[in-house]
């Protein structure tokens, strides 16, 4: 490498110890000096060390350079670990993070000259971000229960080891289900269901139920929706909070659609910027006057408290049964050709509203009309908000189901009248 390249890695090794230290020496700022193991100006060396011990390696390559950095890492790591155990004694503390962050922080001035400086650079934050949030953390395990525990590692446990081995590939007749997609449908799920457990114990159930239905509804409004509609049925929270969680879902799936069309072809977007904006008022409307506006309508009403954080079992079977319907509309839509007409999209939407928004807007005006383009896309939007009705009523039922069937007949209206609004304008026929 080139002098400034070389120098500019320098840089970021002395970088990553200051970083490090900052943190290890404001925490340690009332100690006297000379009682720590460690502080700013020892993990700013270290950085640097660990970076000018990189180079030394890297020039003299092969064997040799090997060599020379693991000596050189066993002996900074012998002599930290030296200091840190005499300050323990000191202290009458048992605690190995100085020392861990020590040593990261000489394998990271290192990795600087010899590997990719984003990654270490990222590493680097990564790490003094978790040793920031110690009190946090520690504050969290203390309240957390085996139930929670469990469900937190069966999630990490889909998603870290399950899902990187899943084979890709169609399986089976009429062209298949692959599986990988059916697991990520599945992590999805069990994520909507915890992300919502997660946000109602934190922030309480008015706030938890809304955060929860936002963030899920960036990755999917019918994952929420199962999640709730569950809970509604176990009767294990206020209806009228469950059903502004879906609503909010809606909402932020409805910007979501909008948001994609703006990025791949914007030329669609005036036609479907109004019936779009136009639902998602209407569903932030719900939301919010199920929130704040009725708070008094129910003399006593329940405490949300979640019974399991994830459901696994009954999360599978919702995926394996989205698994048969994406092969029933891949047979509506290959059966009816390659132009994506509207009843392969409303059959495609009701799984997967982004993927056929994705398509549709590429194809346009190239291999598809605008106008079919739009029209399609709006009857996958539709179909997605009329499969929420038909969750509540099959899974939430009673009072649930009227809400989010309040809720979804607003939205298609008044995305309806503002598409026909607009259609009128341009003097489509």
């Amino acid at each position: 490498m080139d002098f400034l390249e070389l120098i500019s890695r320098f840089g970021l090794a002395l970088g990553i110890g200051l970083l490090f230290g900052l943190e290890r020496g404001w925490r340690s700022r009332e100690e006297p000096s000379g009682t720590r193991a460690a502080g700013i100006r020892t993990f700013a060396i270290s950085g640097l060390l660990g970076g000018v011990i990189g180079a030394i390696g890297q020039a003299f390559s092969g064997v040799g350079g090997g060599v020379l950095i693991g000596l050189s890492f066993m002996a900074y790591g012998g002599g930290a670990a030296a200091f840190c155990l005499q300050e323990n004694r000191s202290q009458k503390t048992y605690s190995a993070t100085t020392w861990v962050a020590a040593i990261l922080t000489f394998a990271l001035g290192m990795y600087s000259v010899l590997g990719d400086m984003r990654a270490a650079a990222g590493l680097a934050v990564t790490a003094t971000l978790l040793l920031a949030l110690r009190e946090p953390l520690h504050g969290w395990i203390e309240k957390l229960t085996w139930p929670e525990l469990r469900s937190a590692l069966v999630l990490l446990a889909m998603t870290f080891i399950a899902l990187p081995i899943m084979p890709e590939g169609q399986i089976g007749p009429l062209g298949g289900i692959n599986p990988r997609e059916i697991w990520i449908i599945a992590i999805v799920l069990a994520g909507a269901s915890f992300v919502g457990y997660a946000a109602v114990k934190y922030f309480g159930a008015t706030h938890g139920i809304l955060l929860a239905g936002a963030a899920g509804g960036l990755a999917s409004s019918t994952a929420v929706t199962i999640s709730n509609a569950r809970h509604a049925a176990s009767g294990e929270g206020s209806i009228r909070l469950l059903a502004a969680g879906v609503a909010i879902a809606s909402t932020v799936m409805f910007l979501r659609v909008l948001a994609i069309v703006l990025a791949i072809n914007p030329l669609l977007l005036p036609y479907l910027a109004p019936p779009l904006l136009a639902a998602a008022i209407v569903g932030l409307a719900y939301a919010l006057a199920a929130t704040y506006l009725h708070r008094g309508a129910e003399s006593n009403p329940p405490q949300l408290k979640f019974r399991s954080p994830l459901a696994f079992w009954p999360v599978m079977g919702f995926a394996l049964f989205l698994g048969l319907v994406i092969v029933a509309s891949r047979l509506i839509s290959n059966q009816l050709g390659s132009n994506w007409t509207i009843a392969g999209a409303a059959a495609v939407g009701l799984v997967d509203v982004d993927a056929m928004t994705v398509s549709l807007a590429r194809m346009a005006p190239q291999s598809l009309a605008e106008r079919d383009a739009i029209i399609a896309i709006l009857a996958a939007v539709a179909a997605d908000t009329i499969s929420k009705i038909a969750i509540g009523a099959v899974i939430g039922r009673g009072r649930f189901a009227m809400s989010i069937t309040t809720m979804a007949v607003g939205c298609l209206a008044a995305g309806a009248a503002a598409f026909w609004a607009t259609m009128t304008i341009v003097g489509w026929s």
